[in-house]
């Protein structure tokens, strides 16, 4: 949690890495990075070569479904939860899919959809303000009292704190308001001149994307919405290593460990040797483009199930069976019961119960026994 504290001071013992003598000259032992991105980029190779396997309208789905993904996601990390609905509808349309009549009520999930989709359609344009504060009014739409594309002014820290009232504990003090501009410029020089092809390029991607997320955490530049852009610049400096849009979501990875990403972050901003960040994010981006080749997978799967029971399916059924494998997993947590099966289908319990019967029966849903009620999962 970020909050504003004008009567609340650091500890003077604490020292960030933007306060010591070394800021900026930024310290990690290369090798031992070399066989991680190269396992990175044989990954990256492999999940463009499993999506371009897919059919037409399977490869832009899964392109569709790991920008939801990213979407939900970047922001579940920072407790904020948007609309899926919405999110499918603006997404499709700004990358100019035929899209059904939507009226977009999340302006949330209409602005970060459309982030999403520019920062991969510009992938390997130069890193500048006017970029960043597009960015950032677009993530804020919908969003209200806070100053949108522009930097924050006021002169109270910029504080991440934790614990309750009294009882907090400053985990990262970010630099003063007034240091900000500056500070970003130099932010900007560094990125594009360590692009793949530049005056100092950073050949090792994963090394210049770790350094990348944490020097604009480390900087904190807006009220609100650190965390989101700070992950789409990242994602961007990988696309420009691989010189292609990304095929991963790097938020997954890291929402599914988030006490971790804290800590690690929190240990990277008191020193200026960053090997061991860049570990720890290397083996998230890692992770990310794994489970989206798992992802495109388990697409190949579904495709081959919908093939072989879509006209053996109801209304109903397909409409339970496609909610239960829309996040990608095989499977659906908790599972699928009699009751759940109401709620989504709107039908009465005996119909309920006799629409699971003929999926056990004709092979599409395994049950599962658990307590007192029986369970159902895809038998993909």
């Amino acid at each position: 949690m970020i909050i504003f504290e004008p009567n609340k001071r650091m500890n003077r013992l604490t020292m960030y890495n933007w306060q010591l003598k070394d800021w900026r000259q930024f310290q990690f032992h290369e090798a031992e990075f070399t066989g991680i991105a190269l396992q990175f980029m044989a990954l990256a190779g492999e999940s463009r070569g499993s999506i371009q396997s897919l059919s037409g309208s399977n490869k832009d789905e899964s392109v569709i479904n790991l920008l939801v993904q990213e979407a939900l996601k970047t922001s579940a990390i920072e407790g904020e939860f948007l609309s899926r609905v919405d999110l499918v509808s603006s997404i499709r349309k700004n990358l100019g899919y035929t899209t059904p009549a939507h009226r977009v009520k999340d302006k949330r999930a209409e602005g970060i959809a459309t982030l999403l989709v520019k920062a991969r359609q510009d992938f390997d344009s130069d890193l500048t303000e006017t970029q960043l504060f597009e960015w950032h009014r677009l993530l804020m739409l919908g969003n209200k009292n806070i100053n949108t594309g522009k930097y924050r002014s006021h002169a109270e820290p910029m504080q991440v704190v934790s614990g309750a009232i009294g009882k907090e504990i400053i985990h990262f003090e970010a630099p003063p308001s007034a240091r900000v501009p500056a500070e970003m410029q130099q932010f900007f020089e560094w990125f594009n001149k360590t692009k793949p092809g530049s005056k100092q390029p950073i050949h090792n991607l994963l090394i210049r994307a770790s350094i990348a997320h944490l020097y604009f955490e480390t900087l904190h530049p807006f009220e609100d919405g650190n965390g989101r852009i700070g992950r789409v610049i990242a994602e961007k400096a990988l696309a420009q290593g691989l010189r292609l849009p990304i095929l991963m979501s790097l938020s997954t990875a890291i929402e599914a460990d988030k006490k971790l990403y804290y800590a690690a972050l929190k240990q990277a901003q008191r020193t200026n040797d960053l090997t061991e960040w860049i570990h720890y994010f290397s083996e998230t981006i890692l992770k990310a483009q794994q489970d989206f080749i798992s992802a495109v997978n388990f697409t190949v799967k579904k495709t081959v199930f919908f093939d072989k029971y879509r006209s053996q399916l109801n209304e109903a059924q397909l409409k339970v069976i496609n909610r239960m494998l829309e996040d990608g997993k095989a499977a659906f947590v908790g599972g699928m019961n009699a009751q759940k099966y109401q709620s989504i289908t709107q039908v009465s319990k005996a119909t309920a119960t006799r629409h699971l019967q003929d999926l056990v029966e004709k092979g599409v849903f395994i049950s599962e026994k658990g307590g007192r009620s029986t369970n159902y999962q895809v038998n993909l």
